[in-house]
């Protein structure tokens, strides 16, 4: 975010697919969010989707629908609130974002302050840098930020 007038740092480059091949040039990630489909930029024939934005390369990495789709996230910096710790894997309900009605999941401590979420059912968009909040029942047990 720009402040006081400094210029925000370019972060154009390349509209890549999940196979590795340029298909067009985009004027800077902050335009792009995953699971997003308009505005790319591109067509192809097919509808394409954000499937990934990697910050240091500047790609913006584009897809089939199909492939938004992932069973698993890793989550960072998680405070738990309702456990004093994660000593063997939890059955938990798994909210990835605000209006997402939660997923059947298990948690599991990973390395450092991580833990690894398994959805029963694959989960459409799972985005770095957005909460995930993990509850039994109505009860928080706690949340972090997705890896």
């Amino acid at each position: 975010m720009a402040e006081q007038g400094d210029s925000l740092p370019d972060t154009a480059g390349e509209l890549v697919t999940t196979d590795g091949q340029i298909i067009g040039e985009h004027s800077g990630i902050h335009n792009f969010t995953v699971g997003q489909r308009k505005g790319l930029g591109v067509a192809t024939g097919s509808p394409l989707y954000v499937i990934q934005i990697n910050g240091e390369q500047r790609q913006v990495v584009v897809g089939n629908q199909e492939e938004l789709y992932s069973r698993t996230l890793r989550a960072r910096r998680v405070n738990l609130v309702a456990v004093e710790d994660l000593c063997e894997p939890m059955r938990v309900r798994v909210k990835i974002r605000h209006r997402h009605e939660g997923a059947a999941a298990m948690l599991e401590k990973s390395v450092g302050d991580e833990v690894l979420v398994t959805f029963d059912e694959p989960q459409r968009a799972i985005t770095p840098g957005q909460a995930a909040v993990f509850y039994d029942g109505d009860i928080v047990v706690g949340g972090g930020w997705i890896a």
